[in-house]
């Protein structure tokens, strides 16, 4: 799944047709549990699930799978040039990063040539609204060109999770400045058969502002 809207790559195809996969290297970043992987492995494609979170990948070492679970910073992989032919990311790292380029540039140099990288963010729409489901989520709070960081911290002041906010211009930048062609955006519009609502997830939002933004970037 590439997000909570539920659009699935077997119906996507964003890496590929799921045929074509079978012997492809593919590095997963931001893996967590590493779902992404596992399915890949099943399709026959040789993945390796990357994480900074080791209890993360502790969760994917308790539920299995024959593939590599790498512990490492996604802004400084610990591959050599030309390791994979894919990359994907389902709203992993990339957030997270003050300086996506870093993970870009990264991604970049570790695919071969023809290489694919895809990767799901939160909407940058979204940031103007409140994460709500309800009818309080659908009024503008704050600027869409606010990229101040959203921080959480514990009661010592020290910030427990950040994520920063790139407006869809941002990204297309960063990621031609990477070295990559961007081939596709997909915004996945919310399906009639997904009724779950969590967080600020919910039919009635998802229905009329999109809440995934897809990046499908070749290495050429």
């Amino acid at each position: 799944m590439w997000g909570p809207e539920g659009l699935d790559e077997v119906e996507a195809e964003l890496l590929g047709p799921p045929e074509e996969l079978k012997g492809k290297d593919v590095l997963e970043i931001g893996a967590g549990a590493a779902q992404c992987a596992r399915w890949l492995a099943a399709q026959g494609a040789r993945p390796v699930a990357l994480d900074l979170s080791h209890r993360q990948l502790q969760h994917a070492l308790r539920i299995g799978g024959s593939f590599p679970l790498v512990c490492a910073d996604a802004g400084a992989l610990p591959f050599a040039d030309g390791s994979f032919d894919l990359a994907c990311s389902a709203y992993g790292a990339l957030p997270f990063v003050a300086d996506p380029r870093l993970v870009l540039r990264e991604v970049h140099r570790v695919l071969r040539p023809g290489g694919r990288f895809v990767f799901s963010v939160t909407h940058p729409i979204r940031w103007a609204f409140p994460d709500e489901p309800g009818p309080e989520g659908l009024s503008v709070a704050a600027s869409y060109f606010d990229r101040t960081p959203y921080v959480e911290q514990d009661e010592e002041g020290r910030a427990v999770y950040v994520e920063h906010h790139r407006t869809i211009g941002d990204r297309v930048r960063d990621i031609a400045a990477s070295g990559f062609r961007l081939v596709d955006l997909v915004e996945p519009e919310w399906p009639a058969w997904n009724s779950s609502e969590w967080g600020g997830w919910s039919p009635l939002r998802g229905n009329l502002i999109p809440g995934t933004a897809i990046f499908v970037c070749v290495r050429d």
